[in-house]
């Protein structure tokens, strides 16, 4: 039998286990009928709601628009089936499109499709070396910030499909597309405009008048049948469809829109160079670590509303299968997608089945409603992911942090929001953590307190005899501390016989913080004052049992704690003051 390992009190399981974790468990406790109805009933709602938003998500990065069905199909298929989440819902998100589109724009739709990929192994490779717990250590005013700036840059990107503009170019960055787009104005169409309006103003009333449906299922479909009804009976009235803007050519056929075929399988690697590869690493970098940031927390809201626990570490293995496999049939990123996966709890879902549900209901749309999805507006798509955007930024949140955080945490959020806006969201996300790490340091030395004490003092058991100093260190004695702390020891060396270094309130010792302590150490003994070390925790204890201070030469003296210490301090003190007798009174 394979043995559990066991971290900070949680059981861990063997990397055996992980695949399918969530499956396993739920078969474990008992599946019956009246589970899997609920399940098939929450992944038809969740599959409806999915396919406008799968074209839509597609469409936004650049690609075909059943690009982005494949993903919810394979991708949401294969996520569910091997995750650690019972009720995550998995397929393309608002969140990668800042980072796809570039990508697609550079490299076509085989470097799209090849980045996935390698985020995939990443991600596999993640979960196998146990990573899903580090992500949530991910800074708050970090995740913020380039969720907030990856929500501006999706808004304005709609307003070229809301609006009905056409430029040339293709444009890579934020301001160069604000720019394309102004100098662009004149090709504005008020036909695009009035049923972008119109479609935007129903999504966000409808859930207030009808809350059976979702409003994309509701709204798109009448958008639809508006703009056909408009085009036969308004002359001069044209919109850009599905059908109109996207076209295939499969077999010999062409296709208008959607193809109504399942997607075939191909190795996205062919004719691609190692420099090319090699490029694509960076992208495929940012993409796995969104998609275990993204996929973690849409756990985590999860829970929260179903009352379950998800094992992160096969949740980062089933994201990263997905992402392997769905460009092997045409499908780009896919994570764990929050609304999607609150739609699937509040439906009635029960575990993991449901999101496979979504998957295949996804699966037979593209069979049968794939001529009827050609009729969809663009600038209907482009209401849609509007909506997404403002419900993806937290505006009130995003506010609220502002008013009430730190200003290093309101200077981190700024700095992230900017940078996911103005340069991209890796560059915002690295320069955010490495911010809040500094921050973090500063704050860890603010808050280790150092105290020399002499003579009398309530904290100490008894009254220090003469030469007798006691300093003590409150606080993680680590690099960002360690200078601060022991800078002060040694200035002391030459003041006293014995200095007692009290360290209870010291929960860890790092390499920095060994270095600095041994240098200080150093610098008393040189001077003749003795060093004794009480109150060791575990950590440091373990830290200094491998350093040169525990060597019998080094002099250092450890007592269990500070009435052990002063005790051992008075005798070296006493010792030290007995005269020494003349020389030869032990010979006979």
């Amino acid at each position: 039998m394979p043995r559990t390992r066991y971290e900070h009190g949680t059981p861990q399981a063997p990397l055996a286990q992980l695949p399918a974790a969530a499956l396993r468990a739920v078969l474990r406790e008992g599946y019956g009928m009246a589970a899997l109805r609920q399940d098939l009933l929450a992944g038809a709602v969740v599959g409806v709601v999915a396919l406008p938003l799968a074209m839509a998500l597609a469409i936004a990065v650049g690609v075909a628009p059943q690009h982005g069905l494949y993903t919810a199909m394979v991708g949401g298929f294969v996520a569910a089936l091997l995750g650690g989440s019972r009720m995550q819902v998995s397929g393309p998100t608002a969140a990668f499109i800042v980072v796809l589109a570039p990508v697609h724009e550079q490299y076509g739709l085989q470097g799209l499709l090849v980045s996935g990929f390698l985020a995939g192994l990443l991600l596999i490779a993640m979960g196998l070396l146990r990573l899903g717990s580090l992500i949530t250590y991910v800074p708050h005013p970090v995740t913020t910030g380039f969720t907030a700036g990856i929500a501006t840059v999706i808004a304005t990107l709609q307003l070229k499909d809301l609006l009905g503009i056409t430029w040339t170019g293709n444009p890579q960055h934020y301001l160069e597309r604000v720019a394309a787009m102004w100098q662009a104005r004149a090709t504005f169409s008020l036909a695009e405009l009035a049923v972008g309006a119109v479609t935007l103003a129903m999504l966000i009333a409808a859930p207030r008048v009808v809350k059976a449906v979702p409003a994309p299922v509701l709204v798109l479909p009448l958008a639809a049948l508006a703009v056909v009804l408009l085009e036969r009976t308004v002359p001069g009235f044209q919109v850009a469809t599905i059908g109109s803007r996207f076209h295939a050519e499969i077999g010999g056929r062409s296709y208008a829109g959607i193809p109504q075929l399942l997607p075939s399988p191909s190795w996205p690697f062919t004719q691609l160079s190692f420099a090319t590869l090699r490029e694509l690493l960076p992208s495929a970098l940012a993409i796995a670590a969104l998609g275990a940031i993204e996929s973690l927390l849409s756990a985590v809201v999860a829970d929260g509303m179903a009352h379950t626990k998800h094992d992160p570490d096969a949740e980062l293995i089933g994201i990263g299968a997905a992402n392997v496999l769905a460009p092997l049939f045409g499908g780009i990123a896919a994570t764990g997608a929050i609304a999607r996966t609150a739609t699937n709890v509040r439906s009635g879902a029960r575990s993991p089945i449901a999101a496979m549900t979504h998957a295949l209901v996804i699966l037979l749309a593209l069979l049968v409603l794939a001529p009827l999805l050609a009729y969809l507006p663009m600038a209907a798509l482009a209401a849609l992911l509007l909506i997404v955007a403002w419900n993806m930024s937290e505006v009130r949140h995003f506010i609220h942090v502002l008013r009430v955080a730190p200003r290093s945490d309101v200077a981190v959020l700024l700095i992230c929001f900017a940078l996911t806006v103005l340069v991209d969201m890796v560059v915002a996300v690295g320069v955010g953590i490495v911010l809040a790490a500094l921050l973090f340091m500063h704050r860890m030395v603010e808050v280790t307190n150092i105290q020399l004490v002499r003579g009398f003092h309530p904290a100490l058991p008894r009254t220090l005899p003469q030469g007798v100093l006691v300093y003590d260190i409150d606080g993680p004695l680590f690099f960002g501390a360690a200078q601060k702390a022991m800078g002060a020891l040694g200035a002391i060396a030459g003041r006293a016989q014995v200095v007692v270094l009290r360290l209870e309130g010291v929960p860890v010792l790092d390499a920095t913080g060994l270095v600095a302590l041994e240098s200080a150490v150093g610098r008393l003994r040189s001077s003749q004052c003795r060093v004794i070390v009480c109150g060791l925790q575990e950590q440091p204890a373990a830290v200094l049992k491998k350093s040169e201070l525990s060597r019998p030469e080094s002099t250092l003296l450890f007592c269990p704690d500070i009435d052990s210490a002063i005790a051992a301090a008075e005798q070296l003190v006493a010792a030290a003051s007995k005269p020494a007798g003349p020389s030869g009174a032990d010979s006979a």
